[in-house]
């Protein structure tokens, strides 16, 4: 179970925040999520919530449940986020996008096209900081490897939504040292067959926290 909430960004502006909630069941994080954007007003800080999970799949509005194959004892989450099915597990960092888009970009708004290719080159941007090469695929949210015996596996998995109001919640999660086995108990973003990977895999053995603000920071870059 999750701690108390820390807040670990005194350096930002007030009006982004970046909020570390430790290890915490997927379901109290989608409620505290809804909650935070049902009562934001124009004037609530942003906020990036960093987060572990302990094992959960979950399922995106679109999802279709017969992509989960073998969920063991693993719970199965119905979410109102985009995209289907993805695992999240220890070792895998989670960091979920409580932005108002209508304060950046142009006009003071950035599109959602703009908004998943900021994330996916936050993603990116962190990862060759280590040496390893990260891309997109037409088509497929996510970052994959770009090179080497891993190449086109997913390391990287991207999950949105957007209201109406143009307030963002669920994110991004970035595969870091996992036990990657419960990835193949479902075919992964709805895709048969697509290999995921972590950057322990790949030759990249670091804590998880570091990871975390290594991927924070790179975000804020994108969206400060």
């Amino acid at each position: 179970m999750s701690s108390a909430p820390q807040f670990i960004s005194p350096d930002l502006p007030p009006s982004l925040q970046i909020i570390q909630r430790g290890v915490e069941p997927y379901q109290v994080s989608f409620d505290a999520m809804r909650a935070f954007t049902d009562s934001r007003c124009s004037d609530t800080p942003d906020q990036l919530w960093i987060v572990e999970h302990p094992p959960v799949f979950t399922l995106g509005l679109g999802a279709d449940p017969g992509h989960v194959l073998a969920p063991h004892a693993i719970p199965v989450i119905q979410t109102d986020r985009g995209g289907e099915v993805t695992y999240h597990g220890p070792g895998q960092v989670v960091i979920y996008l409580l932005l108002d888009l209508r304060r950046r970009g142009p006009g003071a708004r950035l599109f959602v096209r703009e908004f998943v290719h900021s994330i996916e080159q936050a993603v990116i941007d962190t990862l060759a900081a280590y040496n390893l090469a990260g891309e997109r695929k037409a088509g497929a949210p996510g970052i994959y490897v770009a090179d080497g015996a891993w190449q086109g596996a997913k390391i990287a998995a991207l999950g949105l939504k957007v209201r109406a109001s143009g307030c963002t919640y669920h994110g991004v999660s970035l595969n870091v040292g996992m036990d990657l086995e419960p990835f193949s108990w479902i075919n992964p973003c709805g895709y048969e067959g697509l290999a995921t990977v972590d950057m322990k895999t790949l030759g990249v053995d670091i804590a998880l926290s570091e990871m975390q603000l290594a991927l924070a920071h790179k975000l804020i870059d994108r969206f400060n």
